[in-house]
């Protein structure tokens, strides 16, 4: 029997020839990454090791992005512990305020992530490197000090669910609508510890930051990791962005899956996933009439420059509804000058757009744009849980960029349709 794509990375990594799903394995990294929240709890079970320096400084990434710009004391201290360990540990890949981005933008930008690497974060969201054909997880703040410090880690090899896609999204639709269609389609659980794999002529119709938005959230689905075929969208991306070596890894034609699922993207609808859950999903013309108080644009799911471009040719020569607080922040610095240069800042501004310094803030409740009780708010984020974005008694409504900004004009969940677009 063949293997799939991330068996066929796993393998290579762990030096056999190949590997079956449900194999315990030991693999070695290309990267072990960290933020500002599960950091610190990494150094304190790297120091209980007792060794006094990193398997590779030049192989670990450490990005404060969660409560950064730091919001309080708090905060502050753990951003200060995480300094202070990079600098320690000669850590090549540590990402200070004013350089940092939102860690699963930031760390393909910088070209630190490429085709057929391993890729362990201790964060969740880890996945959205899959994109780039890289087999990347995330794990818990005990195994990236281990990672730290060996520069390995152990894995159950995953069964893979194949994703066939075909045909090419219509106007105003997105990879946002077509991973919100596929959780809504087979569940949170859907992928459970499952490499969600995805092939099919329609890849080659999907942009770079549709892969990365789609890989994003296959931890939404409950899967393993998410992974794209390599295309030479691809090898473009990863030519523009590293110097580093790269490595295709194809699925065999004999590879076992536990289901197949064929999409034709041409189907696909502007998607909004409602309270509380991501498999809680509507089309558009199912929405109903839901008037909302906040939109946010941004995180790692949304908030690179086709995101910010898209929000801004809904938001030019428009007002935001005045019941409507907006936020928009651009997920890295390059992002944000890029948008400058553009003159995107300047219609979100014009439009009544409050635009944020890079940040995870608002996405977990942590700062910038915190909702109060019965409030409802139109998020590009990937998670709509009780509470997640403030109060236990607000509602997220978890759309595209498209939707978002439609909504921020209208003053509820809205199409770009509904404003002649």
């Amino acid at each position: 029997m063949g293997m799939t794509m991330t068996q066929k990375i796993l393998a290579a990594h762990a030096g056999v020839k190949s590997v079956k799903a449900g194999e315990l394995i030991k693999a070695k990294l290309d990267l072990v990454l960290g933020n500002d929240v599960t950091t610190p709890v990494a150094v304190k079970e790297f120091e209980k090791i007792g060794i006094n320096k990193v398997f590779d400084k030049k192989k670990i990434a450490i990005v404060p992005d969660h409560f950064t710009p730091n919001k309080d004391i708090k905060s502050a201290e753990q951003c200060k512990c995480i300094r202070n360990f990079a600098k320690k540990m000669e850590i090549e890949n540590y990402f200070e305020i004013g350089q940092m981005g939102i860690e699963h933008a930031l760390i393909p930008e910088q070209g630190l992530v490429v085709a057929g690497d391993v890729v362990i974060g201790a964060d969740s969201h880890t996945c959205t490197y899959g994109a780039l054909g890289a087999f990347s997880t995330g794990i818990g703040s005990t195994d990236m000090a281990a990672g730290m410090a060996t520069g390995e880690a152990w894995f159950k090899v995953p069964e893979a669910i194949k994703f066939v896609l075909k045909g090419e999204l219509a106007p105003w639709v997105s990879g946002k609508d077509v991973i919100l269609h596929i959780i809504g389609e087979i569940g949170v659980d859907g992928a459970l510890y499952k490499s969600m794999e995805f092939t099919g002529e329609g890849i080659k119709n999907l942009s770079m930051d549709d892969r990365f938005t789609m890989a994003n959230m296959a931890i939404e689905a409950g899967a393993k990791n998410g992974i794209f075929e390599v295309d030479e969208k691809t090898i473009d991306y990863i030519k523009t962005h590293s110097t580093k070596e790269y490595k295709v890894y194809k699925a065999d034609e004999d590879a076992e899956y536990t289901r197949v699922i064929e999409i034709d993207l041409s189907s696909i609808k502007p998607t909004v996933a409602f309270p509380h859950l991501p498999e809680n999903t509507r089309t558009i013309d199912e929405v109903g009439d839901i008037k909302i108080d906040q939109v946010v644009i941004g995180s790692c799911t949304n908030g690179r420059i086709e995101d910010m471009r898209i929000a801004a040719k809904i938001l030019k020569g428009r007002k935001v509804h005045p019941d409507v607080r907006a936020i928009i922040f651009p997920a890295t610095q390059k992002i944000y000058l890029q948008a400058l240069r553009e003159g995107l800042l300047e219609i979100f501004v014009e439009a009544g757009v409050a635009v944020s310094t890079p940040t995870c803030g608002p996405c977990l409740g942590g700062h910038m744009g915190i909702l109060a009780s019965g409030e409802r708010a139109v998020t590009t984020t990937n998670r709509n849980f009780v509470g997640r974005m403030g109060h236990i008694e607000s509602e997220i409504y978890l759309a595209s960029p498209a939707v978002a900004a439609a909504s921020a004009v209208t003053g509820k969940i809205s199409s770009p349709k509904e404003l002649g677009l």
